[in-house]
């Protein structure tokens, strides 16, 4: 699948102020990036991102900040049967997944022990984050602003509703506590109502990290990687050192 990704970004900063950006589609296994532009007044500096998965961009904001980014993302990830991949053992994890085990600001897995023991009796790797991904997508109200930037997955179980990224967290949080690594993706994705930067799950099963949306607007075969990181706060699309004004902004993905 070939997808074409549009954004803009329009926002008004007072006083000189630093700003850190993630936007652009990753370069890596399972997507290629074909064509891609980064534009904006002032100029960029990118470094890595977490994981070596993508690039942010440092730029300098001061008055008027205009981004306009452009890409088309080839998508070949073959799509896997979730249910069948086996749990990796510990001992046997790659050393950047072990971080992905433990809690983090907006998962506190370790609040989700008990519940994970409890209503998911004798599953195990794969089997076991499929029930959760339907367990969440069965008791989850997808709910546009009724959370905060301050939400986190165990709000987000008692609310019983949420947005893409509450939908995230809660399923990090639950496969954490059930000691499978699983970590936090900004996506671009072809069916994300409305379009935004969405958010999704990975985990790491059978020596790979498998994409889990538990709204069912994102898979494996028709996403775009941005980011990767423990929760949402290490993968936000626009981080600012100082006090902004948002004008606007704009995401548009289509097949091509």
């Amino acid at each position: 699948m070939k997808l074409q990704i549009d954004v803009q970004l329009d926002y008004w900063f007072a006083r000189p102020c630093e700003v850190l950006l993630q936007i652009e589609a990753a370069a890596l296994a399972g997507q290629r990036v074909e064509a891609s532009t980064l534009g904006s007044d002032a100029a960029l500096t990118r470094i890595a991102a977490q994981d070596g998965v993508g690039t942010r961009a440092w730029l300098a904001a001061e008055g008027r900040m205009l981004v306009d980014y452009s890409a088309r993302v080839i998508i070949d990830r073959p799509g896997r049967d979730l249910a069948s991949l086996p749990a990796t053992p510990l001992r046997l994890l790659p050393p950047e997944a072990v971080q992905y085990l433990l809690p983090s600001r907006y998962c506190p897995s370790e609040r989700f022990f008990d519940l994970v023991e409890a209503r998911f009796v004798g599953l195990e790797g794969g089997a076991l984050v499929a029930a959760m991904a339907g367990w969440i997508a069965e008791h989850i109200t997808y709910a546009r602003g009724s959370s905060t930037a301050d939400t986190t997955a165990l709000d987000t179980f008692h609310d019983r509703r949420g947005v893409c990224r509450d939908y995230a967290h809660l399923m990090i949080a639950l496969a954490r506590a059930a000691d499978i690594p699983a970590r936090y993706a900004s996506v671009y994705a072809l069916r994300a109502d409305p379009p935004d930067f969405h958010a999704v799950a990975e985990v790491f099963l059978g020596g790979a990290w498998h994409i889990v949306d538990p709204t069912g607007m994102a898979s494996a075969q028709d996403a775009a990687v941005i980011g990767v990181g423990r929760d949402a706060g290490d993968v936000a699309f626009l981080t600012a050192f100082g006090p902004l004004v948002m004008n606007g902004q704009s995401v548009a993905v289509r097949e091509v």
